[in-house]
């Protein structure tokens, strides 16, 4: 007899991440995406959305001045950033190309649409827009995950704004 799963409801509640320099960390995290800075601490900040008490906490408690992680080495790949709906995903995406801020990569998954990058730290995001759950590729009885390329002038097409011919000329390196 196994143990039942945890309630389908329960959700991550925050990241706290360990950064090099925290006024960058807190520049990357408030000005290029958008949340908002509730407290600094001068070691430690905490930035939220929507009034939250926090979605990321960060601290140079042990990393103050120091190096990301080693490639090859464990620790965290990345965290994702669930948006509400696609025109917020396509909203964060515009926000850091207008900031001349790059990405790492893109697919549709099928279940969820994600935008891949990395902050100052070289902690690894995700950006994403999940679908309804009724939309899930299924085969057999199976949950299917895609890795099609993101249709990104369809995504940017949700903001009702004419899109910077460089700005879809960088994405295209992405499809």
């Amino acid at each position: 007899m196994s143990d039942p799963s945890i309630p389908a409801e329960t959700r991550i509640g925050h990241v706290h991440l360990k950064v090099a320099d925290l006024d960058r960390a807190i520049q990357f995290y408030h000005e290029f995406m958008g949340f908002d800075l509730l407290l600094n601490f001068g070691t430690a900040a905490f930035l939220s959305a929507g009034g939250y008490h926090h979605h990321i906490g960060l601290n140079t408690w042990e990393s103050k001045d120091g190096p990301p992680p080693a490639r090859g080495t464990t620790g965290l790949y990345h965290f994702a950033i669930n948006y509400p709906t696609r025109r917020d995903l396509a909203a964060a995406l515009k926000r850091l190309l207008d900031k001349g801020w790059g990405i790492d990569g893109a697919s549709d998954h099928g279940t969820h649409e994600a935008i891949y990058l990395h902050d100052p730290d070289l902690n690894g995001l995700e950006l994403a827009w999940d679908r309804a759950p009724s939309e899930w590729p299924v085969r057999n009885g199976q949950l299917v995950f895609d890795r099609k390329p993101l249709d990104f002038a369809g995504l940017l097409d949700e903001l009702n704004e004419p899109a910077v011919a460089g700005q879809l000329e960088y994405l295209s390196n992405y499809r």
